[in-house]
């Protein structure tokens, strides 16, 4: 092949694979030689503007510090990050709905999930692993299913992969209970003795 279309198909290459995201790690990317090209006077590029990255995780709040929205939860999700909540429940809103009344879709709507029996909404079908279940949804059943569905309650029909990073669910859940009307659950005091 001549050298110049060697080149040529050399630049291809490292184009298209600028293009998909690389062909892996950093340093295989940074290995990989540049396409040479006819010695030609070209004119200077234009600088490139920064581009804010549209998936990048923002920081979660410090802890101790909550967002103004998750102020009024208990520890730990008065420390969530609320943009990252409401990010993480896109995941969801194919299938629940959140708002009282509005329904159910292929899941149950979630208003009112805290604090009540699992597969008891009435007008959803439950499948038989969640009728059989026996526990009252609170943000830590919420987070083990959420983690991974399959493996928590085997036999449910939720075909949801789960949420891996424990700050999304964290996130999630805090989200969850302001958009589904959470109450924090009355305790009961002990009379001094």
């Amino acid at each position: 092949m001549p050298p110049l279309l060697k080149s040529a198909a050399a630049f291809s290459v490292i184009a298209f694979l600028t293009a998909c995201g690389g062909s892996g790690t950093e340093a295989e990317t940074q290995s990989t030689p540049a396409a040479t090209t006819p010695a030609t006077e070209a004119a200077p590029a234009p600088a490139a503007t920064p581009v804010a990255d549209p998936v990048a995780t923002p920081a979660a709040a410090p802890v101790g510090e909550p967002n103004a929205e998750f102020a009024s939860l208990p520890a730990p999700y008065n420390t969530a990050d609320y943009a990252l909540g409401k990010r993480t429940f896109k995941l969801c809103v194919s299938c629940h709905l959140t708002a009282e009344g509005a329904g159910n879709l292929v899941g149950p709507n979630l208003h009112g999930l805290f604090g009540r029996e699992i597969g008891t909404l009435e007008g959803f079908v439950y499948s038989d692993a969640l009728m059989e279940a026996d526990f009252i949804w609170e943000p830590g059943h919420l987070d083990e299913w959420l983690a991974n569905p399959r493996a928590f309650l085997p036999g449910n029909r939720m075909s949801f992969a789960g949420v891996r990073r424990p700050e999304d669910r964290l996130a999630l859940i805090a989200y969850l209970m302001l958009e589904t009307g959470y109450e924090a659950p009355e305790t009961e005091e002990t009379p001094a003795p």
